[in-house]
């Protein structure tokens, strides 16, 4: 979820445009600084790495980078189904 949420994130960004984040007045509706969305991009890809190595996805285990993948896929059609 973590790594699907911060392209959007790091997108919209870099390309100098507001988007919406938890931070935002109100919450998740509102619209966040192109400097905000950047860095809570780039928290997002950093947890994302964490929760990747914790889950021990390893090349070795063709069904971990599987599951990666999938519920990469799934998170991402979420989002683009969503408002």
């Amino acid at each position: 979820m973590f790594a699907a949420n911060a392209i959007p994130h790091f997108i919209q960004g870099v390309l100098g445009y507001s988007y919406r984040t938890p931070f935002a007045d109100p919450p998740g509706v509102g619209l966040s600084s192109p400097t905000v969305n950047v860095l809570w991009a780039l928290f997002n890809i950093v947890a994302a790495y964490f929760l990747y190595r914790a889950g021990k996805v390893s090349k070795n285990k063709w069904w971990t980078i599987l599951i990666f993948f999938i519920g990469f896929a799934i998170i991402s059609i979420i989002f683009s189904i969503g408002k």
